[in-house]
């Protein structure tokens, strides 16, 4: 129960690796709110977490929603603990001067300006929290990407969203540390996702072979992965540990 009477928002929890964080954070003893677009997702994963979980449909890059999304969460469960934006897109693989502004603007809209959004509504809350551990006030996790790290071609728009999303968590980390709210990232390799065959273009026995044979490991991650390392940098035995971006990768980076 490393979380237990914690309340968390997960975005994009109704699938994927958000699924994972929702499902591993319940069996901690966290409260949470799963938020996604797909209500209908966020329903099913919510109802199979019981009492301890509330489904919103939330559209992230939307700042009335974002601030909708905080308040539910007060109104249920009576605080925020811990924020996880999950939430992400990309396009397809294709050269950069191809990708359309359309998708470009939305790759910024959910990667980027949700995590603005997200922070801009919840670092305030977290300030007014008593200090719980060590004079931890609250906890952020960003979902970013090995793509943010070890860029893959043609992906190249996806890439630098992720890369921002790695500046601004160790940005925001040390910003924040002195009012006592920890701000971490997780760095997945393509992982068993509604994503994966966006990632990959198609999704054949062949281009998955290609996909592996980048990570040492041998498979991709799955929302189980996600769920155990984003338990663990949300939890008190996380107090000391901020601005870390970490990889969960099978060993893809080394």
């Amino acid at each position: 129960m490393r979380l237990k009477n914690k309340v968390a928002i997960v975005t994009g929890g109704g699938s994927g690796f958000g699924a994972g964080i929702v499902r591993k954070f319940v069996a901690e003893g966290a409260q949470v709110i799963v938020a996604d677009l797909n209500f209908e997702a966020a329903l099913d994963i919510a109802a199979a977490a019981g009492k301890a979980a509330r489904a919103l449909r939330v559209d992230v890059a939307n700042a009335t929603e974002v601030r909708l999304m905080m308040e539910a969460a007060e109104l249920h469960f009576g605080r925020i603990d811990i924020l996880v934006n999950n939430a992400g897109v990309t396009h397809l693989p294709q050269a950069l001067e191809e990708v359309s502004e359309t998708d470009f603007d939305r790759i910024v809209a959910v990667n980027m300006k949700a995590i603005y959004l997200a922070m801009r509504e919840v670092v305030p809350r977290m300030k007014a929290n008593a200090p719980g551990t060590q004079g931890i006030r609250g906890v952020v996790l960003n979902m970013a990407s090995t793509a943010g790290v070890s860029p893959r071609p043609r992906l190249g728009w996806y890439n630098a969203s992720k890369g921002w999303v790695i500046t601004a968590t160790r940005a925001n980390a040390v910003e924040l540390a002195p009012a006592g709210i920890r701000v971490n990232a997780l760095n997945p390799v393509a992982g068993e996702t509604p994503l994966l065959k966006s990632f990959m273009g198609q999704d054949t026995p062949e281009m998955r072979a290609k996909f592996l044979s980048t990570i040492p490991i041998g498979r991709f991650s799955t929302p189980e992965d996600l769920g155990n390392a984003a338990c663990f940098l949300c939890s008190d035995e996380a107090s000391m540990i901020t601005g870390v971006c970490m990889e969960v990768d099978g060993g893809r980076c080394i």
